[in-house]
Formats: C-alpha cells, structure tokens, sequence
C-alpha cells in the first residue's frame, strides 16, 4: 500500500469547496453605477445637472414663450392687471403703421449681404493663406481673430473713434477734418450704416477665417498630392479639391452669418442707437421694450417676427443635419 494515499497537499487543503464556507454569505459584487455612488455624489451631481437646466429654462425658454404671449396683448409693464389682450392688433399696426420697421428689416437684409459677400470670402483668403503654414502663422492668427474676442461694445468704441468727424483717423487721412470739409460718418444718414458695416466686417472677418480654417485642417492631404500628381495648379487644386470638401463648413458659415446679421444690436447701438439710417430689428425691440413708452406687447410682437426669421434658417440646417448623422 502506497503512504501516498493519506497525504494530502497543504494548498490543495486551503482550497475552500466551490459552493463555499456552510453558513458564509457571498459578497455581491456591486452592480451598475448607482451601487458606485454615494447620496453625497447623487447629490453633488443633482445640482450641478439641474441648477443650470432650471437657469436655462427660466431664462431662455419662459422667457421666449412669455415673449410670444405678450405679442398679443398691450402692456406697459407696470402691475400684470395692465395686460390686455389685443390678438393680431400689434402685429397689424407692425406691418402696416410703423415707418421704421420695413426700413429695419431692409437694413438686416443688407447687413447680411455685406457680411456674407465681403468678410466671408476675404476670411477664406486668410485661412487658405494661413493653412500653408507660413512663418508667424500663430501672431497672424492671434491678430486676424483678436477683434472677435473683443466685445462688441469695445469695438464700437474703437470705431467711433476712428470716425470722428474732427480727431477721427479716416478724416484725418483724408484731409476732411476742417471747418467746412467735415464727412459726418455717424450722424449722415447716407453713411452711417456702411461705416458700421465696415466694423462689422472687420470682427466677422477674422470669425470667419477661424471657421474655414478649421475645415481646412480636416481636408485629407493626399487629395492635395493626388491633384498636384495630375498637374493641376494651387488655383485648381482649390476649386476643384479643396473647396468642395468644405461643403458642411460652408453651410455652418451660411448659418453663423446669417444670425449675425439678425442679432446685430451692439455695434448700432453705441454707435447712434439706432438713428438717423441704421435701424434694425433688435434695435426696434429694445426701443419699444425698455424705452420711455415701454410698449412691451408690442416690442415682443417685433421680438416673435425676428424668431419666427431666425428659426426659418436654423430649423432646415438642424434638420438636414440629423439627416447626415442618421445615414452616418
């Protein structure tokens, strides 16, 4: 008989059986992110998610469909029993008895035509110029898209600085700064609106080379070695190569100027407020709101005609890209 047999390896003895210990509990391992988190974490994240979405709702959209309400009655802002409701009154004294408001819209529709035909194209010139990784690529990006960080109001200063009629630095250029000679940039109904223009284009300019620039950053770089194999010159390999792969930035930048142009205010309004030649629609919405006649229900109706724009061009955009991220 082997003593094999009555020996019994010491680890293999430690080993417990598979259904374990008669009388232990198992211990379960902790199951989704719920058994991860304590009450204090649950916490901490429950306000830091629903502090800012109660802010948003409260601010943007109450407020937005308090706007849309108010549209239709006559308020002047003083206790809620002056709100009357007026149904389309406003929206037809609007359209029909109000000689600022075809101006001001007029006056958008121009605002996006220099916008998207002037500073969008020269701010592709830069990016394409800039995307060739010249020497000083960073200072002249810094440079190009300062005026973009720059607030609006600043901006605004700036340039009526540079268009004052006595100490300005166009009329001084231009020998127009004596008595007689004066060009009244600001205050001349005829020019007035495309010296704001000018400063517009300037801050849009470098938004605009920000935004193609991107898109150029993401253009493969064989398409580029593939065009120059065929022989084709920097001129063609743009046209042909380059901007056609640009076609989602293009429509962001479509996008973008559009409501710039519908939300232009800042530049207008420490310029002149928005007289004499430079109305907008934002403008008439501010002067009828928080203005000396405080005409709240009809402010908010120019404030619903300016929405139901803006959502005009954004909704299709939003639609046509969930489309692509669907077929995606």
């Amino acid at each position: 008989m082997s003593i094999e047999t009555g020996i019994q390896d010491p680890e293999a003895a430690e080993v417990p059986p598979p259904g374990g210990a008669p009388g232990q509990k198992k211990k379960r391992a902790p199951q989704g992110h719920n058994r991860l988190l304590t009450r204090r974490d649950r916490i901490t994240l429950g306000l830091m998610a629903g502090v800012p979405t109660i802010l948003h709702v409260a601010l943007v959209w109450v407020t937005a469909l308090a706007s849309i309400a108010l549209a239709f009655t006559t308020w002047d802002g003083i206790g809620f029993d002056s709100i009357k409701w007026v149904g389309l009154q406003n929206f037809k004294q609007l359209f029909t008895d109000n000689p600022q408001f075809w101006p001001a819209v007029e006056h958008n529709i121009i605002w996006f035509v220099v916008l998207i035909l002037i500073p969008t194209p020269f701010g592709l010139f830069l990016a394409v110029q800039l995307d060739k990784k010249i020497r000083f690529t960073r200072i002249y990006q810094t440079a190009f898209f300062l005026p973009v960080v720059v607030s609006l109001a600043v901006t605004g200063f700036v340039w009526q600085l540079v268009y004052n009629p006595d100490t300005g630095l166009i009329n001084s250029l231009i020998g127009a700064n004596k008595p007689g000679h004066y060009i009244d940039w600001i205050g001349n109904p005829h020019l007035n609106l495309w010296a704001v223009l000018v400063a517009a284009s300037w801050r849009h300019t470098g938004y605009m080379m920000i935004l193609y620039l991107a898109g150029l950053k993401g253009v493969d770089p064989s398409l580029r070695e593939a065009s120059a194999l065929d022989g084709a010159n920097e001129w063609q390999t743009f046209k042909n190569v380059i901007f056609p792969t640009l076609r989602p930035t293009n429509t962001v930048v479509l996008v973008v100027t559009i409501i710039e142009a519908l939300r232009a205010f800042d530049l207008v309004f420490v310029f002149n407020k928005g007289a004499q030649g430079t109305e907008l629609l934002s403008i008439l919405i501010t002067n009828n709101i928080i203005g000396e006649s405080s005409r709240i229900g009809y402010g908010s109706a120019i404030a619903v005609v300016l929405l139901v724009i803006s959502l005009a061009v954004i909704i299709p955009y939003l639609i046509a890209t969930f489309r692509k991220e669907r077929r995606a």
